[in-house]
């Protein structure tokens, strides 16, 4: 229906490294919404909605700063903060849908891409069940073809049974015909955790969205459900729990201004709103 945006259909994959080791993989599928594309959307979809109610929905109050109306001027913002120029870039969400009114996104991943399909930088926007939210933005180093590889200091609490202090290596395939994300975590005793969504990309369109739908029924309920599943299945193993630190405020951005080195905490920008 659209140029830019589409459905990505695939799985996620988690691989706990240590202190013992544990597997989880669930078929799943992801929107992926060019922001100056959501009027289009909206209007050309029975089964999909932009800030209203329909059995799929994109609210944009579930990211940036939670302003509805104004999340294309929020990552403009973020963007110039990090030294990127954001005119002319279109903006490309590889999230999770509402369903039935109902999402939980532990990862957003925001592609920002000029005409001639260059990422000129990659935002990613963690959330945790405690109702906080951390976007990382890191500018794409020039001359990198093919998957992106960047890296930060992770600052949100997101699970029980992992450290704060660590550190986020991301490997990036962007959307294409097949899109990839991985996330390998470690800490300073290494590897800690791999975390990897791949997908193939298929037509965003009510004949697709309602294959999908009964397909993957409830699947935004069975994503927060299958975080609390997993975690007593890591409980009942005896893996150390890490009590929750409150972030300093429930939305905030830290901006990456180069990609870091082995030691990134000595080259991050911090700033938080």
């Amino acid at each position: 229906m659209t140029d830019s945006s589409a459905i990505y259909v695939g799985e996620v994959m988690h691989a706990r490294h240590r202190p013992r080791r544990h597997r989880l993989r669930y078929n799943v599928f992801s929107l992926l919404i060019d922001l100056a594309e959501l009027e289009e959307l909206d209007g050309g979809l029975r089964l999909f909605g932009h800030n209203r109610r329909a059995l799929f929905s994109f609210h944009d109050g579930d990211h940036g700063d939670g302003k509805v109306g104004g999340l294309r001027n929020w990552v403009d913002a973020q963007l110039a903060e990090a030294g990127v120029d954001p005119a002319g870039l279109r903006i490309r969400l590889l999230c999770y849908p509402r369903i039935l009114g109902y999402v939980f996104n532990p990862l957003t991943v925001y592609f920002c891409v000029t005409s001639s399909g260059e990422v000129r930088a990659i935002l990613y926007e963690v959330c945790n069940t405690f109702n906080e939210r951390h976007t990382y933005v890191i500018p794409v180093a020039p001359g990198q073809d093919g998957r992106i590889r960047q890296a930060c200091a992770k600052e949100l609490y997101v699970s029980p049974f992992v450290p704060m202090n660590c550190r986020y290596d991301f490997r990036v395939d962007p959307p294409a015909e097949n899109v990839r994300v991985i996330i390998n975590e470690s800490d300073r005793e290494g590897p800690l955790l791999r975390a990897i969504f791949s997908g193939r990309r298929v037509e965003l369109s009510d004949r697709r969205l309602l294959s999908l739908f009964l397909g993957y029924p409830l699947m935004t309920f069975k994503v927060i459900g299958g975080i609390h599943w997993e975690a007593l299945k890591i409980w009942t193993k005896g893996i150390p729990v890490h009590r929750h630190r409150k972030a300093e405020k429930p939305v905030a951005i830290t901006i990456v201004s180069r990609l870091p080195s082995p030691e990134p905490e000595r080259e991050l920008q911090r700033l938080s709103t």
